[in-house]
């Protein structure tokens, strides 16, 4: 029913409108006696085959839902009903911003993939905390993605990341350092090796003064060489983060079926949903097998089936996102995808 009848209407309106108007709904309808209870029998798989524990943190199944789709944490616990194993908000910056003009998000149906250049827009840290304090779901895991604000020059990027971190300490499970959107000038170049070990090193110094450290995650770039994914790999360990979550949107345009003319009038941004699913488990094979396993990688990138996610975790992932994915196959993806990884179908 999603993809026939609702699918085809929802998008024919803008997808960041449209992206509203359903969080409105969603919120709406969880405010209805019985909705909640309804929503969890029909879209959470709860089978003790789909658990995995990681950094002393127990994830119910494996599927999560990537960054951006839930940037203030306002429907965490409402977008929890449709099964995901973990939910991670933001990227959330110190102040808030209203990110890059609109219209800035594009649908590339032909290549069930979306291209964005939303730039950061969030509310601010203050008002995500004050959002997670009202966390009733302490079964639920939270990631917090992390960036900073554009103004913020490079050489101070890393009082941005501090802040957000010391910030969301104590509402979140994990943390992710968000330097590979393409969306945010001049961002990327955080990613190179001195800045990055920096601001990592720095991280890991301030989780360790506390009395239990949180795990810290690299979310990093598709588009990244493999001299550059040697670095991540020696960066890791010189560091001691936790993991890597691989991929991030990517600024290839090559091999879409969308006729190009289309492809250049969205203009510049992230792409990502399927035609992202290569690249991104040959990254994660290439940190897996280069680094020899040693640290957990957390898989985003053109997942919309069992298949996909079970091709991330042969690869080397541990656990899987969902974004682009989950527009296009509707509410009922993440179970028909936990069905799929216990049956192996």
């Amino acid at each position: 029913m999603y993809k026939s009848l609702i699918r085809p209407l929802l998008f024919r309106f803008d997808p960041e409108r449209i992206h509203h108007f359903t969080f409105r709904l969603i919120g709406i309808a969880h405010k209805i006696p019985g909705v909640k209870i309804w929503l969890r029998k029909k879209y959470r798989l709860q089978n003790p085959a789909l658990s995995k524990k990681l950094w002393n943190l127990e994830f119910q199944n494996p599927v999560g839902l990537a960054a951006g789709f839930d940037k203030d944490g306002k429907l965490y616990e409402e977008l929890a009903s449709f099964g995901f194993g973990f939910i991670e908000v933001g990227t959330v910056t110190p102040r808030p911003q209203a990110g890059n003009p609109q219209p800035r998000m594009f649908r590339l149906p032909s290549d069930k993939a979306l291209i964005n250049r939303m730039g950061f827009n969030n509310e601010g840290v203050n008002a995500l905390v004050e959002r997670l304090k009202k966390r009733e779901n302490h079964d639920l895991i939270i990631g917090g993605n992390i960036g900073k604000n554009k103004d913020t020059p490079n050489e101070k990027a890393l009082d941005d990341y501090l802040y957000c971190f010391d910030k969301l300490y104590d509402y979140v499970d994990y943390f992710v350092v968000n330097v590979s959107s393409p969306n945010t000038p001049n961002l990327r170049d955080l990613q190179d090796k001195k800045p990055l070990t920096h601001i990592l090193k720095s991280l890991m110094e301030e989780n360790l003064q506390n009395h239990s450290p949180k795990p810290i995650l690299l979310k990093i770039a598709p588009d990244l060489t493999d001299t550059q994914l040697n670095d991540i790999i020696e960066i890791v360990k010189t560091t001691k983060i936790h993991g890597i979550i691989a991929t991030n949107t990517t600024i290839n345009r090559s091999g879409l079926s969308t006729p190009t003319n289309i492809v250049e009038s969205a203009g510049i941004g992230g792409l990502s949903g399927k035609p992202l699913k290569a690249r991104s488990t040959q990254v994660i094979r290439y940190l897996h097998e280069k680094s020899g396993g040693s640290f957990p990688i957390i898989a985003v990138g053109g997942i919309y089936n069992a298949a996909d996610a079970r091709e991330k975790m042969e690869a080397g992932a541990s656990l899987v996102q969902v974004y682009t994915g989950f527009i296009y196959e509707g509410p009922a993806m993440v179970k028909r995808i936990n069905k799929g990884l216990i049956s192996g179908r």
